[in-house]
């Protein structure tokens, strides 16, 4: 069996840079190419009138200032006027656009992500908690929608800046233009330096919030047991520790993200200081004007204005970074339960299911099925017992594939069980299991569910459908029939879950029927009910029974013990008490 168990460290394999990141969200923002592009034309505009700006400035000054000509002043306030509403209007389109960007991308990244999760098999489930999966659908997509909707449009915008002032100061001088670029190589090395720091601190944080939310679902889920054996201290206990453990991650990813920008504040204070100090030199030599020094300190704070800027959208880039790498680390999984090619074998048509040399164990270094071998004829009732632990549910399981075997083979009507895609095999199988689980809606929306044959059947037409298969007579136990309201507070007790979960696998009269403890909190006389309901049943489903109460196994026609890993035929009920008691195998 596969190991499903996601990556609690930041640590995952393969490790995604930048580009590799960017070309992985590629798919997603496909769609949104178009507004991607007129926010790329924003961005241009918007950079190129914060670009120009500058140069008219020093022009100004030089031309008009300084010769004390003010009628050309007010000319050219008037052009930087109309030159920073425009890139007003620029720069509020490209925020309404990537916004909207930045929201479909969450959108059809929760979907994506969520699709993927139903497709993985239960295994995933038992090695991951729900809430660590939660604040990865919830938090972790949504690092991401933050810095596209907020960061990524930002980002570029002060990158086209940075290029085009640092190519600017250049080409005015040179000399200087080196002199000013100084501490912006400074600031590169020292950011290559701590981003992977930065980046691991917001993946430990990440993972310490997901820990935080499994918390506090595992621990509501099971509130009644806490309270029932007063133990509410231990949950205090546990909630306390992973809070402690979020508290020290958040703080230090939160020193993590603010380590760039007072750097980057000072890198700007030291090359302003250079420029001025130089720029007053060249001028004393005649060698640059005033207006040049102006429009030069100005380019210099377009340059390293932006860069401080950048400082903490790294940060956010860092965070949604770490949040990629824990959605691509499920995004990436491979489930193990594959449909393989139909061959069909030469087995009997008496035959409904048949294990071959079987193997399974949940983990690879032990087995809970060792070399399993029987046959089940079609329409015929088995019991499976056996002491707890046993592997009788396990059985069920890879009956109905929850799960494949380790090696060997199952065959269903001949064919290789795993050959059936979900709709052929859930229409074949019916599975009540011992823990039911309820939608909420109604009665009639969970006896339907998934049932394509009845799913637009009227209330009159399912209350016929019920009395002719004999089940209207549970359907007195809900005070408002079909419509009786189920939900998460509606006070349903676990005998009338099963209930729901009996009628709605008997609606679909499937081939073969595994009945997991389906009678376990149902009191006797309905338990008789449901056994004539079965009765009732075509004569060639195949009905597979797990039960402990040995009323419920009586009227089998074989008896299965399972045990240690083996399952052999217990033959007659005496047979399977004396099994049950005394744990012993026969053939």
């Amino acid at each position: 069996m596969n190991n499903y168990t996601l990556d609690q460290q930041g640590t995952d394999k393969p490790k995604l840079n930048i580009l590799s990141t960017l070309l992985n969200l590629a798919p997603l923002i496909r769609t949104e190419r178009k507004k991607i592009l007129l926010a790329g034309i924003a961005v241009l505009v918007n950079s190129a009138l914060n670009l120009t700006a500058p140069v008219l400035i020093g022009r100004a000054v030089d031309d008009y200032i300084v010769t004390k000509k003010y009628q050309g002043v007010l000319i050219f306030g008037l052009i930087l006027l109309g030159i920073y509403l425009v890139a007003l209007v620029a720069n509020y389109f490209q925020t309404l656009i990537m916004g909207t960007v930045g929201q479909n991308v969450l959108f059809n990244l929760r979907n994506s992500l969520f699709k993927k999760i139903q497709s993985l098999p239960i295994a995933f489930f038992n090695q991951n908690k729900a809430g660590d999966l939660i604040s990865r659908i919830n938090n972790d997509t949504d690092t991401i929608n933050q810095f596209l909707s907020q960061g990524l449009v930002q980002f570029v915008a002060n990158f086209i800046t940075i290029i085009g002032a640092g190519i600017l100061i250049v080409i005015i001088n040179w000399r200087l233009g080196l002199a000013a670029l100084a501490p912006a190589l400074f600031l590169l090395i020292f950011t290559q330096i701590f981003s992977p720091w930065i980046k691991k601190s917001n993946a430990q944080s990440l993972n310490r919030v997901g820990a935080l939310s499994a918390e506090i679902s595992e621990s509501l889920n099971n509130f009644k047991i806490i309270v029932a054996f007063n133990r509410r201290d231990y949950f205090r206990q546990k909630f306390a520790v992973a809070n402690a453990e979020n508290y020290t991650s958040a703080v230090r990813a939160g020193i993590a993200n603010n380590t760039l920008t007072p750097t980057y504040g000072f890198a700007s204070n030291a090359a302003q200081l250079i420029v001025v100090s130089y720029g007053i030199f060249l001028i004393s030599t005649g060698n640059f004007t005033l207006g040049l020094l102006i429009s030069y300190i100005t380019y210099v704070f377009r340059l390293y204005d932006p860069l401080r800027q950048m400082a903490q959208i790294w940060s956010s880039f860092q965070i949604a970074l770490a949040g990629w790498d824990r959605i691509n680390s499920i995004l990436r999984i491979q489930s193990d339960l594959l449909l393989v090619p139909v061959n069909e074998s030469a087995a009997s048509n008496d035959i409904v299911l048949e294990f071959k040399q079987v193997n399974f164990g949940y983990s690879d270094d032990k087995d809970i099925l060792h070399n399993v071998n029987f046959q089940l004829i079609r329409g015929k009732t088995y019991a499976l017992v056996g002491p707890t632990g046993g592997g009788k549910t396990t059985t069920a399981s890879l009956m109905s594939r929850l799960y494949d075997p380790s090696s060997g083979e199952i065959l269903l009507d001949g064919r290789d069980l795993r050959s059936y895609n979900p709709a052929e095999r859930v229409k074949k199988i019916g599975f009540i299991l011992q823990d039911p689980f309820l939608f909420t809606g109604t009665v009639k929306d969970n006896l339907l569910y998934s049932n394509e044959a009845f799913k637009d059947y009227s209330n009159d037409q399912l209350e016929t459908l019920l009395k002719q298969t004999g089940l209207q007579v549970l359907m007195q136990r809900f005070n408002e029939g079909l419509m009786t309201k189920i939900s998460s507070t509606s006070g349903f007790s676990l005998g009338q879950k099963q209930l729901i979960a009996f009628m709605r696998v008997v609606l679909r009269q499937p081939e073969i029927l595994i009945l997991d403890e389906a009678t376990a909190n149902i009191d006797t006389v309905t338990e008789q009910l449901l056994s004539d309901i079965l009765n009732r049943l075509p004569q060639l489903t195949t009905k597979i029974i797990i039960a402990h109460r040995l009323n419920t196994i009586k009227n089998a026609d074989e008896i299965f013990f399972v045990n240690n890993g083996g399952i052999t035929h217990a033959g007659s009920i005496e047979n399977a008490i004396d099994l049950l008691l005394h744990g012993k195998r026969t053939s």
